[in-house]
């Protein structure tokens, strides 16, 4: 098993270039089998998630290659599998991204029970409803197992802003008979990049950004090429190193409309991130201190659905509260299981008082100091790695294959920033 080792108290400084959005990628990767050519996609995340959605394509009969170590052909015309194997789906919750394109192509799919991170309850109902909507008969025996003798258009209206049930229900509806109207769809920038990779084999998508997607089928999509778009999480994440180790940090190909939610949040614990045409800028002279409410109230920041607060910074923005002066309210109102990595952070210094699953309090600033600490998930490790960044002292982190998960060869590029991070086999 591998380890991250970090010694802290190194301000960043440098230029890091922004990956491509890993929850772009894996429903692009998985709707190249609607295509009925070849598929070339660019600026591709070279991250765990993305190589077993990768093999579970090739395990498929799928023809893909990595041109470049970010770019990737798929020929899905040699598809002749229609049962997923569990074994890899088991490494991802994205393996029910598959579900939506199997359908519309093959008329049948069997999904065995994904994984993912353990951040709560993650239900797969709205999946489920958007399919029997467009004609589709689903058995769950230890397995989805659903059919049909055609997709048909509908209105409908999802249960859940689900961004995954979204996706599943654009891909389906893209080849189905007539028009399929989502409402309460959701609208993430991952969402969009979808639609218009879509849109640019040949679908027929409108109001592409809103809550209200309107789909007319068509018989068939043709090849393409796509550029996968910036991921706003992953520039987040940067910028929450930069200030918090006193950085001077520019993090390049970034989205400005990607980030409407994320700066005034940050904004919030005294980040600024100054946009500059297609770059973000975060300077060395961060004033991190708590903007409180009008009449001195403690201030809130909370996820939600686009355009609010990602549930994926979450984990960062709490550890950025750590090191701000004053005390903010963190309502994650998603994911019941998200904040239970706080423990780690008070371990290390941090004054956090987590008030039910969904909420925690947090005063700062706490000095921090380095601990042995274990990631649980994506995104709590990488806040991990920013924690143990700004702290005095060694710490290292384990089950470091989470992070690998979804940020593309983390360790060399903090190095690049000047960081002092190794990766160790233990």
């Amino acid at each position: 098993m591998q380890t991250f080792v970090i010694e802290g108290g190194r301000a960043l400084s440098g230029t890091v270039r922004a990956a491509g959005n890993k929850n772009a990628a894996l429903p692009i990767l998985a709707a190249s089998l609607l295509a009925s050519d070849e598929v070339r996609l660019s600026n591709v995340p070279r991250i765990r998630d993305v190589e077993t959605m990768v093999a579970l394509l090739a395990d498929l009969g799928a023809d893909v290659e990595w041109t470049t170590p970010n770019a990737i052909r798929i020929d899905p015309r040699s598809v002749d599998k229609t049962d997923l194997d569990p074994d890899l789906c088991r490494e991802i919750r994205a393996s029910f991204l598959l579900a939506g394109p199997l359908l519309s192509r093959f008329g049948r799919v069997t999904v065995p029970p994904p994984g993912g991170d353990v951040i709560g309850r993650r239900r797969l109902d709205t999946h489920i409803h958007a399919f029997q909507e467009l004609g589709v008969e689903v058995e769950l025996n230890g397995a989805y197992e659903m059919r049909t003798d055609g997709l048909r258009g509908k209105r409908m209206y999802l249960d859940e802003a689900s961004v995954m049930g979204t996706e599943n229900a654009v891909m389906a509806a893209t080849l189905a008979e007539g028009e399929t109207v989502v409402g309460h769809a959701a609208c993430e920038p991952h969402i969009q990049d979808l639609c218009r990779f879509l849109v640019s084999l040949g679908a027929q998508i409108e109001g592409i950004g809103s809550n209200v997607l309107h789909i007319e089928g068509v018989e068939r999509l043709g090849g393409g090429e796509h550029r996968i778009g910036p991921e706003h999480v992953e520039v987040a994440s940067f910028a929450a190193l930069a200030a918090l180790t006193g950085g001077d940090v520019t993090i390049e190909d970034v989205e400005p409309d990607d980030l409407i939610a994320i700066v005034p949040a940050f904004r919030k614990l005294g980040i600024r991130m100054d946009i500059e045409g297609r770059n973000v800028h975060v300077s060395p002279d961060q004033d991190l201190r708590v903007v409180d409410d009008l009449g001195g109230q403690i201030p809130k920041i909370e996820s939600g659905v686009w355009p609010a607060f990602p549930a994926d910074l979450t984990s960062i923005a709490l550890t950025c509260a750590t090191q701000s002066h004053g005390t903010v309210l963190i309502f994650e109102k998603m994911f019941e299981s998200r904040l239970f990595f706080v423990d780690k952070l008070v371990s290390m210094g941090a004054r956090i008082i987590l008030c039910d699953p969904h909420r925690a309090v947090v005063t700062g600033p706490a000095p921090l100091y380095g601990q042995r600490l274990e990631s649980p998930d994506i995104r709590a490790g990488m806040a991990m790695v920013i924690a143990a960044l700004c702290a005095e002292g060694r710490s290292t982190i384990g089950n470091i294959g989470q992070i690998d998960r979804g940020y593309e060869r983390i360790d060399e590029r903090l190095r690049g920033l000047g960081a002092a991070i190794e990766r160790v086999d233990l």
